[in-house]
């Protein structure tokens, strides 16, 4: 269960079926049993019909999303977007550099310019272009899988800080990280998982570094 408003983490040892379970709800993997949002039952068979439900994904590897190096980051940003700047059957201009300027001044992509190549900018920066692609299609459902592995402190704080914003905006986020002491700092609930089962659940005034060492561990099987 997920809920709307809250930052719902997926714990457990690596390859547990974490990132297994996030691409089954963002249409990249077949997967078996229902999955309900807003008590309708959906068939999650494609990234369309994941996108269609308002769910966004940010992997864990940059490059599965499609990030383009090569590419600006406003060419980058409005790949998923390209709907809300069309008239018609040609692009307008006007309401691209729009798009583009409230994604990066939202994300506080550090560039000269929506013309930078993305694969000049820190890893940081990277993963801002990524989430601010995804945040201009207005999810109701963001899924992160290790949303700040491998950049910097700074970076990974301003990360940190958006989520519990949006979360506060009425937004499901669902969260994976391999570091507890984030999980902790951002989660309000979290879920745990071992051999893709979940046998553990963790609500808000039980989330501690030991409470949750203790469900990975096999300790809980609530």
């Amino acid at each position: 269960d997920l809920r709307a408003g809250e930052i719902l983490g997926v714990g457990g040892l690596a390859g547990q079926g974490q990132s297994e379970l996030f691409r089954c709800l963002f249409g990249l993997m077949p997967y078996q049993g229902e999955i309900e949002i807003k008590g309708r039952v959906v068939k999650l068979n494609s990234t369309t019909k994941a996108m269609a439900e308002k769910i966004a994904l940010i992997p864990e590897e940059r490059g599965t999303q499609g990030l383009t190096l090569k590419q600006s980051i406003r060419e980058n940003i409005v790949l998923p977007c390209l709907d809300k700047i069309s008239n018609g059957l040609f692009l307008s201009k006007a309401k691209e550099e729009k798009l583009v300027a409230e994604g990066m001044k939202t994300l506080a992509i550090k560039a000269e310019s929506s013309e930078t190549l993305t694969g000049t900018l820190s890893g940081g920066n990277q993963q801002k272009v990524i989430l601010g692609r995804w945040l201009l299609t207005n999810p109701d459902y963001l899924i992160l899988d290790e949303p700040t592995r491998g950049i910097d402190i700074g970076t990974k704080t301003e990360i940190q800080k958006l989520v519990l914003d949006l979360a506060d905006q009425g937004m499901a986020v669902t969260f994976i990280s391999s570091e507890v002491e984030e999980m902790l700092r951002t989660c309000s609930r979290m879920a745990v998982l071992r051999d893709g089962q979940k046998v553990g659940e963790l609500e808000e005034d039980e989330l501690s570094q030991s409470g949750v060492m203790k469900a990975i561990a096999g300790g809980d099987d609530k």
